[in-house]
């Protein structure tokens, strides 16, 4: 399994809405993410800054890159555009976070 950790940013005045959005969470786009890997996704929102701290886990980077050419995602990306910082091409201005510690329980 892979671990990605990143950071995002939601306008201020758009916290409820983002969250909003995501409760409501399209069914196709639930089924794409799964079907590019995706086995665990959480998104946590810092209030005093707008910063996300995003978390997934992934069976392969490659599969995991195909997902940004999805048409769904690209739906997704143009919904959520007026709810946070985005690029060009409506993409999340995204900050990956390097993982410097991790542990498990095993069983």
């Amino acid at each position: 399994m892979i671990r990605k950790g990143f950071i995002m940013y939601v306008y201020p005045h758009m916290h409820e809405e983002y969250e909003r959005r995501h409760h409501e969470l399209w069914p196709e786009m639930l089924e794409e993410l799964y079907e590019h890997g995706v086995t665990n996704y959480s998104i946590f929102l810092d209030k005093e800054t707008s910063q996300l701290f995003g978390y997934l886990e992934i069976e392969d980077e490659e599969k995991w890159s195909k997902m940004a050419k999805t048409d769904i995602n690209q739906k997704w990306w143009a919904y959520m555009e007026p709810v946070m910082e985005t690029n060009p091409d409506k993409s999340p201005v995204t900050k990956e976070l390097r993982e410097v510690f991790h542990i498990e329980k095993k069983d």
